[in-house]
Formats: structure tokens, sequence, C-alpha cells
């Protein structure tokens, strides 16, 4: 997938791929306007959203109805480095949810790619590109 990055105004970035437009800013407190949430906010969301889908097959698989069912993710960084160090991801299920699913519905949650993605992370590589020199560039 390709996506293309653009700097619509103050700390905001927006990427567009497959016709959508994400929206992300800074929060105010680090001199955005706190317009969208942030990147990292936006991969936190993944994460949890990802493990949302999985979790929905999972019951809609097994006629499992999903009312009163949900998940809550919590995150834990170390204050020191401000580097997260754990994310649990907490599937809360309703009174009398069959006990026989409890197990399989955590092992389809694992299964997210985007938890898949973390455990095995993928090379990354920045790079600069500049569009070729027009004559009257070259002189």
């Amino acid at each position: 997938m390709d996506l293309e990055i653009r700097f619509p105004g103050g700390l905001q970035v927006d990427a567009s791929f497959n016709g959508f437009v994400v929206h992300t800013d800074q929060p105010a407190a680090s001199g955005g306007e706190g317009s969208a949430p942030s990147p990292f906010d936006l991969f936190l969301a993944s994460l949890a959203t990802c493990a949302g889908i999985y979790v929905l097959r999972f019951l809609r698989q097994r006629d499992v109805p999903s009312d009163g069912v949900r998940l809550a993710q919590r995150v834990v960084s170390n204050p020191a480095t401000g580097m997260v160090e754990e994310i649990m991801i907490e599937i809360q299920i309703p009174q009398g949810f069959p006990e026989k699913y409890v197990a399989p519905m955590i092992r389809a949650a694992e299964l997210c790619a985007v938890k898949k993605h973390l455990e095995r992370p993928p090379a990354t590589s920045v790079l600069v590109s500049r569009p070729p020199r027009t004559r009257a560039e070259l002189g």
C-alpha cells in the first residue's frame, strides 16, 4: 500500500490512501491544535481496533451476540524514557457469556495483524528524493 502525506497547516499531517484521508494533529500542549488524533494515538488505536475485528469475526462465526462485549486497551509507559513498555487489551464480556468461547476468543484477538507486526517488526527506512532538474535550473 502506498500513502501520500501532506501538510495542510499547523502541525497537521494527513495521509491519503485507497480513497481515504486520515487526518492527524498534535495536542495543544505539544504545539498543535488538537483537531485530530496524533499519529501515535492512531497507532495505538490500530492495535485495539484490529483486535476488535478479530473478536467480532469470532463472535459472528459462532452466532454469539456482540451486545455487551467491549475491548479496553491500557498503555503503560516508562516515565523515564516515555517509551511504551506494555499494552494490555482486555475483552470485557457480559454476564452469561458462554465460558467455552473465552479462551478461543482470546486466541482470536491475538491473531490481529497489527499485533503480529509488532512482534516481528518490519525494517523501516527513510530517504529523500528530488524531482529532476528543469532546463532553467540547469542553466
